[in-house]
This record gives structure tokens, sequence and C-alpha cells, in this order.
């Protein structure tokens, strides 16, 4: 991808680890934190613009950024007032970084991750983790192993709803719990996902294209495939991995779920049947749990009805609201049991995630989304990709953490 040699990188990048980690955590305790920005897309710049204000207050700057499209880093070092680097690795050889925010297409995200932790930078990588569940194991591996922190941007997460309801579940407020069901509906009028084409793109002149593919099958380029890369299974699982793993992992943390017995999933491009997408726009998933219950996912990108958030407990009822949640005792329980609203703290923002991270490597703060809860969102929204693409009913296989098709 550059002029200089991958294992070359890897292993200075290696020997030098647990210096830079000691450089970090020790820069980190008080002091000014210095972020990277790899891949400077939407995604990157809603970070950037929602962060810039916040520079002094929180004590943190930008010191690098780093993308493939040179307008693009041209905008984001505009925006931040950082340097500009062609090729992240060098971007993670300047070890007075303290943490990076990955922002890339998800088939970038776990050998980006893992060089980040091996050079010792703590870490905020976009959902979903990675776009495999064999690449989130060897995420969790490396993590835990560099002792670095890192966090999952599924930013829904800084919001207490979740643990709160967690805590209620526990103290069998909802009874036995038997079914979970969540929605994540868009509504597009010509293509879902239709983002802007950019005519000023030109690879070879301003844009590495072999770069942004990276592990991906090699393909010439298309613009459709760099601007709207969410339409494609090479680079993204559509619903599942951009929208369903916001929606599961707020199931997993209330219920305290690890990962999934099996999963059947079923849809396909029912509306946008004229759309180069190869991925469905209509996507529904079941998940059956150890714990004996389902979680259910729905969505389509042609009607945006919503479908309400909620746990169904043998004795009530958990409803998710835009304000926090209520529960409602089932009619058979009514004189038993009252009803309970939760008015929610914090809330599905990027500077609470961000500064739940910066929190987390000064003062060891907890981590909202750290890389096992990441594994359990990854694993869940494979399997209901993975079902789809084979049309078959998925398992996992918990000694061995893989996928396998029923």
């Amino acid at each position: 991808m550059s002029s200089y040699s991958r294992r070359a990188f890897l292993g200075a990048a290696g020997g030098a680890a647990f210096a830079a980690r000691s450089y970090s955590q020790v820069s980190g305790a008080g002091n000014r934190l210095r972020i990277g920005v790899i891949g400077c897309g939407g995604m990157a710049t809603h970070h950037m613009k929602t962060l810039v204000p916040l520079r002094e207050s929180d004590n943190f700057e930008f010191a690098a950024v780093c993308d493939i499209y040179d307008k693009r880093a041209r905008m984001a070092a505009e925006l931040t007032g950082a340097k500009i680097h062609k090729d992240y690795r060098s971007l993670l050889e300047e070890k007075d970084i303290d943490y990076v925010l990955i922002a890339t297409p998800e088939h970038w995200h776990a050998q980006m991750t893992i060089d980040a932790a091996e050079a010792g930078k703590h870490i905020y990588c976009e959902k979903p983790m990675t776009q495999t569940s064999e690449q989130a194991k060897k995420v969790v591996a490396v993590i835990q192993r560099t002792g670095v922190k890192m966090q999952v941007g599924v930013q829904g997460m800084s919001d207490d709803s979740y643990e709160t309801a967690n805590k209620y579940v526990k103290q069998d407020a909802l009874g036995k719990v038997v079914l979970a069901q969540i929605d994540y509906s868009r509504n597009y009028a010509e293509d879902f996902w239709d983002y802007e084409i950019d005519g000023d793109a030109r690879p070879g002149e301003n844009l590495d294209w072999s770069a942004w593919l990276g592990p991906a099958p090699r393909r010439p380029f298309e613009p459709e495939r760099f601007f709207r890369w969410r339409h494609y299974w090479d680079y993204s699982s559509g619903i599942a991995s951009d929208l369903f793993v916001h929606r599961v992992t707020r199931i997993i943390k209330s219920l305290d779920l690890t990962f999934p017995d099996r999963g059947v999933a079923t849809g396909g491009k029912f509306f946008f049947v004229n759309s180069k997408a190869e991925v469905p726009d209509t996507m529904n998933v079941l998940l059956d749990y150890p714990e004996g219950l389902t979680v259910q996912l729905i969505s389509s990108m042609a009607n945006d009805a919503r479908v309400e958030h909620m746990l169904r407990g043998h004795k009530a009822t958990l409803f998710f609201t835009p304000t926090g949640f209520e529960i409602r005792p089932q009619e058979l329980f009514e004189k038993e049991l009252k009803p309970v609203v939760h008015e929610k703290s914090g809330g599905e923002r990027v500077d609470l995630h961000h500064r739940n991270l910066m929190n987390a490597i000064r003062h060891n703060e907890p981590l909202k989304c750290d890389c096992r809860l990441g594994y359990y969102g990854v694993v869940a929204c494979e399997m209901g990709t993975q079902s789809l693409r084979r049309q078959k009913y998925m398992a996992w296989d918990r000694g061995r953490e893989r996928l396998r098709s029923l």
C-alpha cells in the first residue's frame, strides 16, 4: 500500500509498543490528549465538527489526519489544523498521538485497529468493530494483550437507558424476558444510501484506489463503489452492519447477553429493484440466545414507520422511549408491580462517547462500548448476514467461537 515494508512497520510497532503505550498513558493522565483521524469522509467529518469546539474545555487537540482522497484530507486539515498523512501507518508512527479515530469503511476496521493497538495507540473505531466475527475475535485478543483502551462507535451506549434497564432486569422487575424487539428503518426517494458522487475524485491523481481497497478483492475503480460503499458486500453488510449493530448492542447491554445460539434472516431488494446495491433494502433477523429468549431486528429502507423498542417479560414490558424508558406491568401482575418511568441521562452523541474514552485513558473510567461488547454485536449482525446470503439457519460454535450453518 505504501513504499515501505508492512513487515518492517509491524516489527517496529511491536518493538516500540510498550514505550508508546507508556507515553500515551502518562501523557493522558491529566495533560492534553492528541488525536489522529484515519479516514476523513462524512462520518469522520461529523466527529470532527462536533469535537473541534470542545478542544479547550476537554483539553485535547487534533494532531494528524489521514485519507487516501487528497480532497478529504485537505478539508479535514483545514477544519482541525492537523498535519496530513497519506498513509495511516505513518500516522501511527507519531509517538505523541494518544488515540486514533478510525472512521473508514468497514473492511479496513480490523487491520487498522490491530495496527493501532500494536503501535500503543488508544482507539475509537466506528461501528461495526470489524466486518467479520473472526476478525473481531482477533481484535479482542490484541486489545487485551496490549492493554490499550478501545471504544466502539455505537454511541447510543452513552445513553444510560440500557445499563439502567439491565439493573431492572436483574431485579426481576420484568419477570422472565422471552422476547426483545427493536428496529432501525429509513425511507429514501430514489435509492437508499444514495450519497453524492464527487466528480473531483480522480484515481491515480488525487485518490489512491488500491490503498482504499486494501484487504478487499481487487476491482477496477467505480465511483459508485467509493462513494456508496455500503451498497456492496465487499465493504459492508448494509442494514446489518450499519444499522442493526446500533440496535442489537442496546438489547445485548440491557439483557447482559453475549453470543446468540442460532439465528435466521429474511429479506431482499423489494423496492429499490433498479439500485446497483448488492445488499437488501429490507431485512429481518431472529436471534435465539441461550438465556431462553429471542431478539427480533426489523428494518426497511422504503418505510420508516417505527416499531416499538421493547423487552417483553412475563410480568412486565419495558418500552424504550426518546426520553428513556417505561416499565408497564402485565395485567396479570398489576396489583403486584408498579409502573416505572426512567428519564435518561447522556444520549446518542459522539462527543459523550469520545469524552468517555478520554476519561478511560486519563482515569480508567469504564468504557461504554468496549471491544467485548463490540464483538457480541458483530457476531449477532454477521449471523443475520450469513443466514440471508446462504439462505441457511446459522449457529454459533461456542467452543471454537465461529459461525456455522445448520
